[in-house]
């Protein structure tokens, strides 16, 4: 007997076999004879016996003995070479039987992925890849029979990829309740993104190939939950490889040899099988889309590697531009599945269109082929507004400042954002934080920037007061940055505020003539009744000689910080009292109805009684 590739973790404890299960001995039994026949060339037909016992198991943990006993018949299997044909027309019709009860074994595995005990959806899942493992074995070349060429089994991996993304109910028998719920399990996806997919190359290089597939041929009602899914496993993914010598972890170890560098248009199809759907034509290669323009005859010796549609399944996995091809696949499927495709209802997909959004600049944009790609979609999402439209906004400024982007109304939009409302709502930290990245170029005109100005002390106005401690320190770092703005808290000419220059009806940030006018607004918090805001505005009749604020020093205020900022301050000279304390004090003086020579009549009323101390 051949020896078995180990791929499972090692069991941390061996559960005792319960002594009146004759479930679980049926099981041991049919398993000895499997394996037995496999190596004696018998018959396999208690093959399908194992299969009923153990998909009709009535207990999880005889269903958990099942799975595991038909996870090492089969590894047998595998192993001796019985799923690929031998021997004419009956070895075929024996290798056709054993892989159709391997693929409704992985449908079973798949299913458990949504099942009500956990030992079972982490056993599944771990059993899946196991088999991944060991059916992708070496085969020989189409090209070069005597070079045995590395193989990722496509056909195995899609069952993973549906059971993750489509999370199909399980199928075991006598459920307590039966699960319809289309989204993945957490344990599921942690156990799958710490131990794969984030881990192995090949795996995360196949995962994002798939997925993308899967996408795109979803039905409409599906692609919701399907998107959902996908995202919740790529916004933790931090490691994607930037560098070609970051491609050194493999799942199947075959595929981590350096492949040759060679190339030839035949050997695209090498990681097809025999139950796999054929490979694209060439003027379908998802792969040549990518691709930078084809050299010329003059400049063609100076561009190294292969066109990325030319290679093979092999060296492809160890290109770092076919990784990022399949990324950028993969999110230009995505994206437009996040915002419904142009639909109307926006406001159940705002969550998913937040959460892209975050990672955005940071997960996404670096490792995109070409970034620009995206700008369409972020571009729309800009008109959605609120928290959606800033998220939107900051991947526009950093498409326009680290690749390139020419988008001419960026500051219009921006300028846009800022109503009322932006000072009332639990994202105006994100957006403070936003608006003094995008005012901080020197290079931007000094109209421009007295508009923000202008914009933020008019609407401090009406703003609470921890909104208006965030508009101080940044005011005062614009001011600082810009000195050409410094007219507009040094103008003395005293006026009806009507008169005022400003138009706040103007859209056009750079025509609200604001730099004609002065910030009086921020100039009257002096008088504020919260002494933080009254003692932080003062800095504007001071000498510029501070250093520029810390905005992370004033973004956390609410009215609870600000509360207990007051309520604990130690109190250096005690309040002067402007009446002396009496027990014969009336707040209120009482009513007199009427009054004449002879006598008065006084009348008090319960408001009287009840300040009477």
């Amino acid at each position: 007997m051949a020896p078995t590739l180990r791929s499972l973790p090692p069991p941390s404890k061996k559960r005792k076999l319960q002594p009146g299960s004759g479930c679980v001995q049926k099981i041991k039994e049919l398993e000895d004879e499997l394996i037995k026949a496999v190596t004696t060339r018998a018959s396999l037909n208690c093959l399908v016996n194992l299969l009923d016992l153990t998909f009709q198991a009535e207990d999880p943990h005889d269903t958990s003995k099942g799975i595991y006993a038909l996870y090492r018949t089969f590894v047998v299997i595998i192993t001796h070479g019985k799923l690929s044909p031998q021997g004419g027309e009956a070895g075929r019709t024996v290798s056709r039987w054993l892989w159709e009860r391997l693929n409704s074994y992985a449908e079973f595995l798949a299913s458990l992925l949504k099942d009500e005990e956990k030992f079972l959806r982490i056993s599944g899942l771990q059993i899946l890849f196991s088999l991944q493992k060991h059916l992708s074995v070496l085969q020989p070349s189409p090209v070069d029979s005597e070079r045995p060429q590395p193989h990722f089994h496509t056909s195995h991996f899609k069952k993973i990829v549906s059971a993750l993304l489509l999370c199909p109910p399980s199928q075991r028998k006598n459920l307590a309740r039966k699960i319809e719920d289309p989204l993945i399990d957490p344990d599921v996806r942690h156990l799958f993104h710490e131990t794969w997919f984030s881990v192995h190359d090949d795996v995360r290089w196949f995962f994002l190939r798939e997925s993308a597939t899967l996408l795109s041929n979803a039905s409409h009602d599906r692609q919701t939950s399907i998107a959902t899914n996908l995202l919740s496993i790529l916004e933790n993914l931090n490691t994607f490889p930037t560098e070609p010598g970051e491609l050194n972890s493999w799942w199947v170890p075959e595929l981590g040899v350096k492949p040759p560098k060679k190339t030839t248009v035949a050997s695209v199809s090498s990681d097809s099988n025999s139950d796999d759907p054929p490979e694209a034509d060439e003027e379908d290669d998802w792969r040549k889309f990518f691709d930078e323009p084809a050299p010329t005859p003059e400049n063609a010796a100076k561009v190294p590697g292969s066109r990325l549609h030319k290679m093979t399944i092999h060296q492809s996995v160890h290109s770092l531009s076919s990784h990022r091809a399949v990324f950028t696949r993969m999110w230009l499927t995505l994206l437009p599945r996040l915002s419904g495709n142009g639909d109307n209802d926006i406001e159940p997909r705002k969550p998913l269109i937040v959460k892209a959004l975050n990672i955005m600049h940071r997960s996404v944009l670096p490792h995109l082929t070409r970034p620009i790609l995206v700008m369409d979609w972020v571009g729309a999402c800009v008109d959605y507004g609120g928290s959606v439209g800033l998220l939107a906004l900051n991947a526009l400024f950093v498409l326009m400042t680290e690749y390139n982007l020419d988008y001419p109304s960026f500051y219009t939009r921006l300028y846009a954002f800022l109503d009322r409302d932006v000072l009332h709502l639990k994202h105006r930290a994100r957006f403070f934080r936003m608006i003094e990245r995008f005012l901080s170029s020197t290079h931007l005109p000094a109209t421009l920037l007295a508009s923000f100005v202008k914009r933020l002390s008019r609407l401090s106005l009406t703003a609470p007061p921890a909104a208006i401690v965030m508009a101080i320190p940044l005011t005062y770092n614009i001011l600082k940055k810009h000195p050409a703005l410094m007219v507009m808290i040094h103008r003395t000419d005293e006026g009806d505020v009507d008169a005022d220059p400003f138009d706040a009806n103007e859209t056009n940030p750079i025509a609200t003539q604001a730099l004609e006018s002065s910030l009086w607004e921020l100039l009257s918090h002096r008088n504020h009744h919260h002494a933080t805001v009254s003692s932080l505005c003062k800095v504007f009749t001071e000498a510029f000689t501070k250093p520029g604020y810390s905005m992370e020093d004033f973004l956390d205020h609410t009215y609870g910080t600000l509360f207990d900022t007051e309520a604990t301050r130690k109190i250096k000279k005690e309040p002067a009292l402007a009446v002396e304390y009496s027990r014969e004090l009336k707040v209120f003086p009482p009513v007199i109805l009427e009054e004449s020579d002879e006598e008065t009549t006084v009348v008090g009323d319960a408001v009287t009684e009840l300040w009477t101390f």
